[in-house]
């Protein structure tokens, strides 16, 4: 009943729209579909709420151009405006405006459903269980999340429709909430989720007349509630909110400073979730609003980030180590924005005095006695003290210079010696010590260092003496570790680190390259080529790290014997091939690069003589093989490539062996075209020597139209019948990602319709 009420009034509601009397049925059937909106079965919600979102949608389009009343004609269904004369700009402008008008009840009464049945956002982590109690959430609802989505972008429209009625609503349902009236913990909750889902949809001066009130009576009913349980609700939504309007906080100091101080007071809170939720928050809010931490405020005697790093051990002794490190990452974020040196550099050595105090003992108790270290719960103190680093590091960028360079000796020794702990206890208790709890958290450690540095060094400026300071020390403890080691103690963070360290320093690595190679080339290809399963974190990481060397340290690579080069061309084959999308991806994009950089040396025959047929080869196999479709777009650019080069006749030497038959081709793109026909026959035996034919023939003709080539080469595909019965939307990877671009565009185009607490960092900061 319901789905025949709601197509029928999506077909018919111009008609519904036409007469008094049909206008009177229109609204008794909205009257109707918004009481059964309230029935509590989620099927029929779902299928009210998609209704509601695309009769809200068509309201709100006119309603937006209503400057541009040309414009918005052209947006009203059924309006036939081709050739409308000025004069009748101002009657179409009537027109929306009645239209506006003849849903203001059904849009009020839609806009108290929303409010009474918001879904549950991601950034809310405290959820009612079965039995009533208040805990954290273990797992994430993907449906709540869709449905929360729908939601928040149809009470975004309503808001436009009507920012005073869905400001009266929302506060009208406060004040009860404060009274008690209407006190529930899930009238609560849908009230401040639907609060700050309308975050940007305001103007700023009613935004923070409306966010005054809303923080204000939240932190009163924080105040006078009684009950754990109902105070963790109430912790829940009052840092949901703050962390949805950054512009309000920007512009508001004290409410900031009160905000942020309430965050404080939850840290100390174990009510299960509440806790993780507030450092989630102050992170949020840091990084939106950090230049107001480190600036000294009217009335205030010094910058809050100095006064909070005074209390910064009684504000984080509650909290979980994972917490701490968040807590870090956020302090390190306003550090970040102080522009004095000097100052930044007495807070950053406070942020780190409590994890520099342990370390300096840890290490002054080692030299003593070394078989400290060996302890476990030193171990993992040693763990925790790395992971803060981490933290702060990630946010601080090349200002955590001085910190790092406090302890990176030091570390690189605990480093060598937890390495030399792994290898002795793998090679006396074979494969299954590495599975052991002490073997697992000694690597842990070493996991941590490398991704410390590379955190430290990705987010460093790009400063010549930084990598001179920290990559020669790392090459034996690191690299020579990584060569020394047995597989299955190789880290593949050192690969990952390398790469970054390449990527960040370009051609000045061109001189370590070669060590780089010895120490990981081979042993890591013996590892990661036995089959398609084992050390899949090398796989990925390797030929990152080979991407890097091809991209910008290309002379090496030049230098590697031939034997060599075929080791690398053959792993980057052996990667294409892979069924994992992100390595095959890695493959092709590395493969792309080399084919570019080859294409531009002195090379350039000599490789492509030796390659060209089996890169060919390669590529339409998996080009051909449905496993391989999301790689699509990539196997379109390495044969786009190939062609050219034979098209255009960049290669000055036959491909083909001319030694043994000098003149079977008047040139390399006869040859070409005649081996791509033979393949292709082969592979598809279904298809007609002239059907191949041509889509050879088609391939050369659009060598220099990419969007062409592309077309040509998904129609032959899925006209073969591999792929004619399958699902093929891979193929159209790209031009889905451009339709949800324009999505984009059109979103960023309505003011709330992506979240303010989404967009680009802090860019306002008055």
């Amino acid at each position: 009943m319901c789905g025949v009420t709601l197509m029928f009034l999506q077909v018919h509601i111009r008609i519904l729209e036409s007469t008094q009397e049909n206008i009177s049925a229109l609204l008794l059937g909205l009257e109707y579909l918004i009481n059964i909106s309230y029935v509590d079965d989620t099927e029929v919600f779902k299928v009210c709420l998609d209704y509601w979102n695309a009769l809200v949608s068509e309201l709100f389009e006119p309603h937006r151009s209503l400057e541009n009343p040309a414009a918005a004609a052209a947006n009203i269904i059924g309006l036939q405006v081709p050739g409308m004369l000025p004069g009748m700009v101002d009657g179409i402008g009537s027109q929306l405006l009645q239209r506006r008008q003849l849903y203001a009840g059904p849009m009020s009464k839609l806009r108290m459903l929303m409010i009474s049945r918001m879904a549950k956002p991601e950034e809310v982590l405290i959820v009612e269980d079965e039995n009533g109690n208040i805990v954290r959430e273990t797992m994430k609802d993907n449906d709540v999340l869709v449905q929360y989505k729908i939601m928040r972008e149809t009470l975004i429209y309503l808001s436009h429709l009507d920012h005073d009625d869905t400001e009266k609503q929302m506060l009208r349902k406060l004040s009860k909430q404060l009274s008690g009236e209407d006190w529930t913990w899930n009238n609560l909750n849908t009230l401040c989720w639907a609060i700050g889902s309308i975050s940007g949809s305001m103007m700023e001066e009613q935004e923070n007349r409306f966010l005054v009130m809303v923080i204000r009576d939240l932190l009163n009913l924080c105040e006078i509630t009684k009950g754990k349980d109902n105070k963790a609700v109430i912790a829940s939504n009052i840092m949901y909110v703050v962390g949805q309007y950054p512009r309000f906080l920007r512009a508001h100091w004290k409410f900031l400073k009160t905000v942020v101080n309430k965050l404080f007071e939850f840290m100390h809170e174990t009510h299960p979730g509440v806790q993780d939720m507030a450092c989630d928050t102050f992170l949020k809010i840091v990084q939106k609003c950090k230049r107001k931490f480190v600036i000294t405020q009217v009335g205030e005697n010094e910058p809050f980030v100095s006064e909070l790093l005074t209390g910064l051990p009684t504000t984080i002794i509650d909290l979980e180590p994972h917490q701490i490190h968040t807590f870090y990452e956020s302090v390190g974020n306003m550090i970040h924005a102080e522009s004095d040196a000097q100052k930044r550099d007495e807070y950053l050595q406070r942020l780190m005095e409590l994890p520099n105090q342990k370390w300096l003992e840890i290490i002054g108790q080692a030299r003593q006695n070394v078989d400290y270290l060996k302890d476990q719960e030193v171990i993992r103190t040693v763990l925790n003290i790395l992971q803060t680093n981490t933290s702060a590091a990630s946010s601080l960028g090349t200002y955590f210079l001085p910190q790092i360079s406090l302890i990176f000796l030091d570390m690189l020794n605990v480093y060598r010696m937890y390495s030399e702990l792994i290898s002795k206890s793998i090679a006396e208790g074979g494969p299954f010590a590495s599975r052991t709890s002490y073997v697992k958290l000694l690597r842990s450690v070493k996991r941590e260092t490398l991704k410390l540095i590379e955190t430290f060094l990705d987010k460093a400026e790009d400063q010549p003496q930084i990598g001179k300071q920290f990559v020669p020390p790392m090459m034996d403890p690191v690299l020579g570790d990584y060569a020394r080691n047995v597989p299955d103690a190789r880290e593949s963070e050192v690969l990952s680190l390398f790469a970054t360290i390449v990527n960040k320093y370009k051609a000045t690595m061109v001189e370590d390259v070669p060590r780089i190679f010895e120490a990981v080339f081979q042993c890591t290809l013996e590892m990661i080529t036995k089959n398609f399963e084992d050390y899949p974190e090398h796989r990925l990481k390797f030929f990152s790290l080979l991407r890097a060397i091809a991209t910008h340290c290309f002379r090496a690579l030049i230098c590697l014997s031939s034997q060599q080069l075929k080791l690398v061309m053959d792993s980057i084959i052996w990667a294409f091939r892979h069924t994992e999308r992100n390595i095959a991806e890695t493959g092709l994009n590395l493969l792309l690069e080399m084919l570019k950089k080859f294409q531009a040396s002195e090379f350039c025959n000599q490789f492509y003589r030796t390659y060209f047929v089996t890169i060919e080869q390669e590529i339409f196999a998996v080009l051909t093989d449905t496993f391989h479709k999301p790689g699509f777009k990539l196997h379109v650019l390495v044969l786009q490539h190939l062609f050219c080069l034979a098209e255009t006749g960049a290669l000055t030497e036959a491909l083909w062996d001319a030694a043994t038959n000098p003149y079977p081709y008047q040139n390399n793109a006869d040859f070409v075209r005649e081996f791509t026909i033979k393949l292709l026959s082969t592979s598809f035996p279904n298809m007609t020597a002239a059907e191949v034919t041509q889509f050879v023939n088609g391939l050369f003709t659009s060598t220099n139209d990419l969007s062409t080539f592309k077309t040509h080469i998904r129609d032959f595909l899925v006209q073969s019948k591999e792929f004619s019965a399958q699902d093929n939307k891979d193929l159209y990877a790209e031009e889905a990602a451009a339709q949800k671009e324009r999505e984009r565009q059109r979103m960023l185009s309505i003011p709330g319709l992506i979240a303010p607490s989404e967009l680009q960092d802090e860019m306002v900061d008055s």
